[in-house]
């Protein structure tokens, strides 16, 4: 090529093709190029169709242009706008700095876009077809835009930098050898990333990204066969909210819209791990109505997230964990049916501080979660829930709450403290039902009362000045520590002996269970 006389004048080279002749004087124009034929099941980048030379430009040319083209005709801004071209050879901008504004519209690259460490002020690339887009540590003033585009051996954007807005709507990414569709470990996003409806055949790597407003995977799907997750965000940073949500299929507006009645909805789906441990959330982290296919050895885990909100109204994940430990939440936002099962579920230093139900979600309901996600006792799990009820004004369903969680300890007990515990449930519900002591007090004076009645009048002991009285000297017996000088002045004999010796027994175990119920409630207040 020759880069000869009169190129600062914007002369054309002497080697360029006509169809390059072309674009190069539409560059200095600011116009778009458009090369489209008319069908368009020709112009599909990603169809079958042939593109011959008629469509095409080599790459070289656009790196020319880019780096170090000619300027702009009077009154225009110089720009590179091509629809329906195909690039030839291998686009490498590689530690370049690139002025003129980007956008390349239905366009196939031959090669690889090679793209790292090279400064832009914007770059769109919409429904191109792109071997490989490699672009570790890119900076971009404004956008990046990638909606639609098809990258057959993957997107690695690794310490990229974007100013404003990362878009991958409706892209569809293929795997590297590594496994991973998006390899994006320490990105930085000024304002949004999009990336609704994307389909990404590999692990989408966010590990350390920071996304200054929000994270929208509205409609995406993600699968990946060949590594432990399919998004593996560990350390996440997101302004607002991390939407895990469905898209409306077909519509212009694919974010932050309800859709009208009827619209096709397209639920985000996960078919591998996804991790987003040590993550940090402005707003939330919203799973609404989002699928889930672990394995038994995969997990959606959580630990030691940090967001004002999560909404977990995903649907249950029929195998695989579901790991919130050491997450800290303000609200949760969860349904009764959106949870796993026993074992699947772990919750150790889990703190929330309101729950907010989405349908029926009763108490007994809320007592198998927490049991679920304790598969060897604990009792954190029981007295958070507790203490959140408490806070809510549900004292009566807190104590129930305490009450399991004592029957669930005692469980795991040895025989001769697991019966005392039946005990003093059976009594006073371990002091969460203090009511219980008057009821069985008064079953027991009754009965003994009674009994005593038809004693007959025992021997008098010695010096005895009280008259025989059944009523209460079945009170004397039943109460451990008040004296109405009836037992000590009336000796029974024969059987009578040793109802009045269960009549002590029952009294001061009932007195026990008392003062150890009224022991822990203090202990709690």
């Amino acid at each position: 090529m020759t880069e000869g006389t009169g190129r600062h004048a914007g002369d054309l080279p002497d080697d360029l093709t006509d169809v390059e002749a072309g674009m190069w004087q539409a560059f200095r124009d600011g116009s778009v190029y458009d090369l489209r034929s008319g069908d368009a099941a020709v112009d599909d980048p990603h169809g079958p169709s042939p593109w011959g030379p008629g469509r095409s430009v080599r790459a070289r040319v656009v790196c020319w242009l880019l780096l170090d083209g000619p300027p702009a005709l009077a009154g225009r801004v110089s720009s590179l706008k091509l629809t329906g071209l195909r690039i030839t050879g291998t686009l490498d901008l590689a530690g370049g700095t690139v002025v003129p504004y980007v956008e390349l519209k239905g366009c196939r690259f031959e090669n690889d876009v090679l793209l790292p460490e090279a400064r832009f002020t914007t770059v769109r690339l919409v429904d191109c077809a792109v071997p490989r887009l490699e672009a570790a540590r890119v900076h971009t003033e404004g956008d990046l835009h990638l909606p639609r585009c098809r990258f057959l051996a993957g997107v690695r954007l690794t310490d990229a930098r974007i100013g404003t807005d990362l878009l991958l709507n409706q892209a569809n990414v293929h795997h590297d050898r590594t496994g991973r569709s998006i390899a994006a470990d320490g990105l930085t996003v000024g304002q949004d990333l999009q990336a609704e409806l994307l389909r990404a055949h590999g692990e989408i790597s966010l590990r350390s990204a920071k996304i200054g407003a929000s994270l929208s995977l509205r409609g995406a799907k993600v699968t990946s066969p060949y590594t432990r997750f399919a998004l593996n965000a560990p350390q996440l940073t997101v302004g607002r909210t991390l939407y895990l949500t469905p898209a409306a299929l077909g519509s212009p507006l694919l974010s932050g819209v309800t859709p009208a009645r009827g619209t096709r909805i397209q639920p985000f789906e996960c078919q591998g791990g996804l991790r987003l441990d040590d993550g940090r959330f402005g707003e939330a982290v919203d799973l609404e109505g989002a699928r889930f296919a672990f394995t038994d050895e995969q997990a959606l885990t959580l630990r030691r997230v940090q967001a004002p909100e999560l909404r977990f109204l995903g649907e249950r994940p029929p195998r695989g964990q579901v790991v919130l430990s050491g997450a800290r939440i303000a609200t949760l936002v969860d349904r009764a049916a959106g949870w796993p099962g026993p074992g699947c579920l772990h919750m150790g230093g889990f703190v929330y501080e309101n729950l907010v139900p989405r349908g029926p979600f009763p108490l007994a309901e809320r007592l198998d979660w927490v049991a679920a996600a304790t598969a060897e006792f604990n009792p954190e799990p029981y007295e958070r829930l507790a203490a959140v009820l408490r806070e809510a004004g549900e004292d009566e369903d807190a104590r129930e709450v305490l009450l399991a969680k004592h029957r669930r300890r005692r469980e795991t007990l040895p025989p001769a403290a697991k019966l005392w515990g039946y005990v003093q449930d059976g009594a006073v519900a371990y002091g969460y039902r203090p009511g219980r002591a008057a009821v069985w007090m008064a079953v027991l004076w009754a009965a003994g009362s009674l009994a005593f009645a038809h004693a007959g009048r025992p021997e008098p002991g010695p010096g005895a000045h009280q008259q025989w009285n059944p009523a209460l000297y079945a009170l004397d017996l039943l109460l451990p520590v008040v004296d109405f000088g009836q037992a000590s002045q009336w000796q029974l004999d024969g059987p009578w002996q040793w109802v009045a010796a269960a009549m002590v027994l029952l009294g001061w175990t009932l007195a026990t269970t008392v003062a150890a119920g009224a022991t822990r409630m203090l202990r709690r207040s």
